[in-house]
Parts: C-alpha cells; sequence; structure tokens
C-alpha cells in the first residue's frame, strides 16, 4: 500500500499552499501555524506541509500530503463539524495528549485523531492515523448524518480507551482495505458505542493487544468482509444488546473470555433487545472458553459454511454472569447452522434456554446439557443433518425430520427426553434403542 505521494515539485507545493490560504480566509477550516518538531525525514520528503490541529465548521475542503498533529489534551488533530465536507489524501494524522474525559471520548469522539459531527463528512485516502494518549479514538463518527469514508489508511492506537474506528449516535464509517492495530486496554478495532452507530468494512487486517479489546464491539451495526481479525488480549466479537454483527468470508479469532460474546449489561450504552451475530463463510477460533458464550440478554446465531474451532471443547454456553438481575439474567439463544461442520459440547444453565437447528448438511459432534441443568433445551434436525454424541444428554425437546432416527449416532450414550413436552408427542413416551447400543428414552424434568 502506497501511504504517500513521493514527490511533489515546486508549483504543487505552492499550490497547496494557497488552497490552505484560500480555506481559511473562507471559514471553512483552520490549519494552525506551522510546527516542523518531530519531523522526520520521511514526512519532509513525501508530505512537506505540516501543521497542528486542523478544524472545520461547514464548507468544503480538499487537501493532500499534509502532517496534521494535535497534542493538547481534548483537542482532535482533525475536526470537522455543522455539516462540513473535508478530504484529505497521501497523509499522515498524529494525536497526543490524553483525554479528560473517557466517557465524552467513548460517546462523543472527544479528543479522536480523526472526527467528524453534526453532520460532516470526512474521506481519507491512502492515509495514516496514529495515536498514543488515552481515550485517544483513532477515526471517529457521531451524530446524525456524520460520515467518514476510509480507504487504504493505516491506523494504530497505543493507549488505552483508544479503538480504532468507532461510530455513536448513528454515524457512520466506511473502510475499504483499512488495516488497524490497538494495543491499549478496551480498544476494539472496530465498535460502535452509545445511540447506535454503522460500520461497514471491507478487506484489511486487524490486531488488538490488550484486555478487553476485542476485534470487534458492536452497540449498533457492524458489517466486515473479506477482512483478517486477530485479538490476543480478549474476545474476537462481542455484542451488546439489540445490536449486531455480519461477517462473510472473515477470519476471526479470539485468545482470550470466549470466540464471541452476546450479552446486555444495562449501562444504558446499548437498547435491550435480540443480539444477532451472523457468519457466512470464514473462520471462527476460540483460544479459551465457549465459542460462543451467551448472557442476560436474548440472541439469535446464524451459521453458515464456516470453519469454526473452540478448543476447549465447549460450542456454545448460555449462562447467568454478573451482569443485569440475579435470578433473571440467563442467556437466552437460537443458533441455526448451515452446512456446517461443529465440534463441542452445548452447556446452559437453570436461568437460560437453548435452541439449536440444524440444517442443509449441518453435523454436530458433542454432548448437549450433560449435567440436566438446563432451562430449556431444544434440538431440531432437518433429515440431512446429524448428531454424533459424545456424552450423556438431556433435551427438553428434541425433533428429528430423518424418519428412522438414523442420523443420531448415539456412540452408546444415552439422550433423555422430556416425557411431558408436547413437541415430544411423536416419540410416544417410548424407549428406543440406537444402533450404537444407546438409547433415547423418556424422562421427566426436574428443573
Amino acid at each position: 500500500m502506497n501511504k504517500y505521494l513521493v514527490s511533489r515539485n515546486v508549483v504543487a507545493l505552492l499550490l497547496a499552499t494557497s488552497i490552505i490560504t484560500l480555506t481559511t480566509l473562507a471559514g471553512c477550516g483552520c490549519l494552525s501555524d506551522s510546527d516542523s518538531s518531530g519531523e522526520s525525514e520521511s514526512d519532509r520528503t513525501s508530505a512537506s506541509i505540516t501543521t497542528k490541529a486542523y478544524a472545520q465548521s461547514g464548507g468544503t475542503s480538499a487537501q493532500a500530503t499534509q502532517v496534521i498533529t494535535a497534542s493538547n489534551p481534548d483537542e482532535s488533530s482533525i475536526k470537522v463539524t455543522d455539516g462540513g465536507t473535508f478530504t484529505l489524501s497521501d497523509s499522515t494524522i498524529r494525536k497526543t495528549g490524553n483525554t479528560s474525559s473517557i466517557e465524552n471520548s467513548d460517546f462523543y469522539g472527544l479528543n479522536a485523531a480523526v472526527l467528524a459531527d453534526s453532520c460532516s463528512k470526512v474521506k481519507l485516502t491512502n492515509c495514516t492515523v496514529s495515536t498514543s494518549a488515552n481515550g485517544s479514538n483513532a477515526v471517529f463518527a457521531t451524530g446524525t448524518g456524520s460520515s467518514i469514508i476510509l480507504s487504504d489508511v493505516e491506523i494504530k492506537t497505543t493507549g488505552d480507551g483508544s479503538r480504532g474506528v468507532d461510530a455513536t449516535f448513528t454515524g457512520n464509517i466506511t473502510c475499504t482495505d483499512v488495516d488497524i492495530s490497538t494495543e491499549g486496554q478496551h480498544c476494539a478495532a472496530i465498535a460502535t458505542d452509545r445511540g447506535s452507530g454503522t460500520v461497514t468494512v471491507k478487506g484489511g487486517t486487524m490486531n488488538t493487544v490488550g484486555e478487553g479489546s476485542p476485534g470487534i464491539y458492536s452497540t449498533g451495526v457492524i458489517k466486515v468482509s473479506k477482512a483478517v481479525i486477530t485479538s490476543i488480549g480478549s474476545e474476537a466479537a462481542v455484542i451488546e444488546g439489540r445490536n449486531s454483527i455480519t461477517i462473510t468470508n472473515v477470519t476471526l479469532s479470539g485468545a482470550k473470555k470466549c470466540g464471541v460474546m452476546l450479552y446486555q449489561n444495562f449501562s444504558g450504552d446499548a437498547e435491550v433487545g435480540t443480539s444477532i451475530f451472523k457468519m457466512n463463510g470464514g473462520s471462527l477460533m476460540a483460544g479459551v472458553g465457549p465459542l460462543f458464550y451467551i448472557t442476560n440478554t436474548d440472541s439469535v446465531i446464524e451459521l453458515k459454511g464456516a470453519d469454526l474451532t473452540a478448543t476447549s471443547g465447549t460450542l456454545l454456553t448460555a449462562s447467568a454472569d454478573k451482569w443485569g438481575n440475579t435470578g433473571s439474567n440467563g442467556g437466552v439463544v437460537t443458533l441455526k447452522a448451515e452446512e456446517e461442520v461443529l465440534n463441542g459440547d452445548i452447556t446452559c444453565d437453570n436461568l437460560s434456554s437453548v435452541t439449536v437447528i440444524l440444517e442443509n448438511g449441518t453435523s454436530l459432534t458433542g454432548a448437549i446439557n450433560a449435567n440436566n441443568t438446563a432451562g430449556s433445551i431444544v434440538l431440531t434436525l432437518d433429515s440431512t443433518s446429524s448428531w454424533d454424541v459424545t456424552g450423556t444428554s438431556y433435551l427438553t425437546s428434541l425433533i428429528d425430520k430423518g424418519p428412522t432416527l438414523a442420523n443420531i449416532k448415539d456412540n452408546g450414550y444415552t439422550i433423555y427426553y422430556d416425557a411431558d413436552e408436547s413437541t415430544n408427542s411423536w416419540l410416544k413416551g417410548r424407549t428406543y434403542t440406537l444402533t450404537g447400543g444407546g438409547k433415547i428414552t423418556p424422562f421427566t424434568c426436574s428443573v
């Protein structure tokens, strides 16, 4: 990726300088006095114009080959407000100086390197954006009508509370071939926050290192395709409340806690409702914990043709946790899989419920509710899908559209079903011996 123009002749330099002067006079924007301190040899040869923070209120401006820096607390390197439109290419944006309010940085983009606010639009092409301060998100869009478009951009943040790209209060960010790395705590590479927001990503590589820094954190609508996302210190992805993540042909992995967490913490950052995770193709890996973890929320997980790896051996867990009201804070999840190979156990506590639907040639290898603790657990298999049972399992409801139960490989284990559940009426309360010596047999639910 070419990050800078290699050279500019004297005419181009004079033209760029005159553009800045005209823009300032027109009242559309302000590039503060030049400051060459800390300028590298690379900067001097490839981006001849070095300035302090840039602010634009309304109007339209376009710049190129800039080095724009901000070092004061609560100051953005680029801030565009009041319906302004700003286009920047082949440039470097740097931000130092900590925020005075992490909350205002999270919600409104205070101290961000690049900020679009109040119906403003920013477009960056072939640029680098770096922040080395706490509460300094790299690229932030907030407010109705505010949007940022990034193409061939490299982003790096090193402080805590400094996300790669973040949209709030219905702001919108679109990324094409953007590479993001974050090092601090609570620094998702791709994020939305309070008031929802939309982020769309195509291509690129994203890496996060810090604790509480998943590759993707959604309190809005996030769609990612053809990217590689790796989290070393956290989950691969997190959805909070009534929000969603949709990924297509993405390589996604998380090394800590779990693979994907769907939850509600009642902080006010996300509306209460159904969390939705959709994955088509690509791969998902969890280094520890369950591949999917659901707590204190309703949720839907839809999988199609993805390569899934749960190192722990647990595919999915629905359980109460520290969030919500004790006694009513379990997880409710429907997992629907098509053309999938699923490996791992499914566990559930007595405050939670799990519905698993296997369709179009999907196979599941694992035990389901082995400890008989689930509030409710339902398994539906179509005639093309199968279950390879690896341990004694307890089901509230079993719906098998295979006419002879031949799509259940029992391996000598017993599968219990709730004799009092009406959806099991097709089993007629009987015991069925399976081909491997195991059986399907009724029990009266004790939960």
